[in-house]
């Protein structure tokens, strides 16, 4: 196992599907890593795959109409089997192509789109689960190395020059602009890329959450490169 996940306090370490599910979050704990080294050839399936939009969801039925090589259907069996193991948990899995996600350049002082290092919300218990196949993989912070953006003062007086309203309405708009879900990291923070292969578990803010969210942010991708994520 890797010692940047194992040596982590805010990472737990699994090696069964089972056990990604059955562990529970605690203390510092927010994210889970089913560790692999996966065989197979993920890229001769990204390469394959039409890219209809900047975000393409694949179905098993698009994987199983691919013509591929000894090492291609390995990592296409891969990915099935990961699909089939959340949608039995109960989950909604997600396979996307991703050449980009949009950009929300609103404003010159906070962003609210994926590279941003953000939380995940829900007003029932549930979890964000994920995976990056091929292409750049995304980034997970500590909470201790961040801070709301909400809570910093000179975005908080812009934020409330763009509110037009009551002042006890202030953090409903806060809320319902998604402003309270984004984070800046702190000058000398160190980030964790979640690397390619491993099925995460990351936890969400909602109301029987017993740890900090998770925070973490999609990467920018590399030049001329697409990503191949499972998430849901």
């Amino acid at each position: 196992m890797s010692n940047t996940f194992s040596d982590n306090s805010q990472i737990g370490m699994v090696t069964t599907f089972s056990e990604l599910i059955n562990t529970n979050f605690k203390g510092e704990m927010n994210a889970l890593c089913w560790y692999r080294n996966l065989d197979g050839d993920f890229k001769e399936i990204v390469t394959k795959l039409p890219i209809k939009e900047n975000i393409t969801e694949v179905f098993p039925e698009d994987l199983l109409a691919l013509q591929l090589s000894e090492k291609g259907n390995i990592a296409r069996e891969t990915i099935l089997n990961d699909l089939q193991l959340l949608a039995d948990f109960g989950a909604s899995p997600s396979l996307n192509l991703l050449k980009c996600y949009e950009r929300d350049d609103e404003f010159d002082f906070i962003s609210t789109d994926v590279y941003s290092f953000h939380v995940d919300r829900s007003p029932i218990a549930t979890d964000t689960f994920l995976c990056t196949y091929h292409g750049a993989a995304s980034d997970i912070v500590s909470n201790s190395q961040a801070q709301q953006k909400i809570l910093i003062p000179e975005i908080r007086a812009k934020l409330k020059e763009l509110h037009d309203g009551p002042a006890e309405e202030f953090e409903d708009f806060l809320k319902e602009n998604y402003f309270d879900l984004h984070y800046q990291v702190h000058p000398h923070a160190e980030p964790i890329n979640l690397g390619l292969g491993h099925l995460w578990r990351l936890a969400v803010d909602h109301p029987k959450q017993q740890v900090l969210p998770c925070i973490h942010r999609a990467p920018i991708e590399n030049e001329g490169e697409y990503r191949l994520l499972l998430i849901c």
